[in-house]
């Protein structure tokens, strides 16, 4: 019986966290697929997953930078990452899922969000995803490698908060074209982000877009 009451206690808890958190987000995704909102997505200390079946950009740049956070338990932690940057984007088939381990009576809770499967793809503008892990089939329409970051014009720039050196190495296209993709990161950042026909899901286990 005292197991049971622990066991019960626990989930209270968790509803109590959890339930503003998700009301909150579905309102925030709601108001990102009506284009209302400028949008910053990133979990303290943690990875994430992200796919999409194409993307294309236009005003691409990429550069080195490190990311600050928190972990679960509340430790700092700083991430090399490489941020790549477009002035606009379309993005189809988009999938982004987040996993929390650890939680109480239901160990782990995934988090996952679709948009852009239909006819109208996802929309951004000064996008900025922070990765550290990337796979696609890329095609880049007049590209500069080696040029310094802080020079790099045809993408929108160092984000600003980001810790980069301007005079490290960075590579930029005006156009990016990517098939396939899968890549983990840490935050993305979107001046606008128009998530068309969005559905967001929260259930127990792990369930990642790859």
């Amino acid at each position: 019986m005292e197991s049971q009451v622990r066991g019960g206690t626990r989930w209270k808890r968790f509803a109590v966290v959890m339930v503003p958190s998700v009301a909150a987000t579905a309102a925030i995704g709601v108001a990102l697929a009506q284009g209302a909102l400028a949008a910053s997505f990133s979990v303290s200390g943690q990875q994430f997953k992200v796919s999409a079946d194409s993307l294309e950009g236009d005003g691409f740049s990429q550069y080195g930078a490190l990311d600050s956070g928190y972990t679960l338990d509340g430790k700092k932690t700083t991430h090399p990452v490489a941020v790549s940057a477009f002035k606009s984007a379309t993005i189809k088939g988009l999938c982004q899922s987040v996993v929390t381990p650890n939680i109480p009576v239901l160990g782990s809770v995934s988090l996952i969000l679709h948009a852009g499967g239909g006819e109208k793809p996802v929309e951004a503008d000064n996008l900025y995803i922070d990765l550290d892990d990337l796979s696609a089939d890329a095609t880049f329409t007049n590209i500069d490698i080696g040029v310094a970051a802080g020079s790099a014009s045809k993408g929108p720039g160092i984000k600003s908060g980001d810790t980069a050196n301007p005079n490290g190495f960075a590579q930029q296209a005006e156009h990016a074209s990517l098939v396939g993709v899968k890549q983990t990161a840490w935050a993305t950042t979107a001046g606008t982000f128009k998530l068309s026909g969005l559905k967001m899901s929260v259930s127990a286990g792990t369930h990642e877009c790859y």
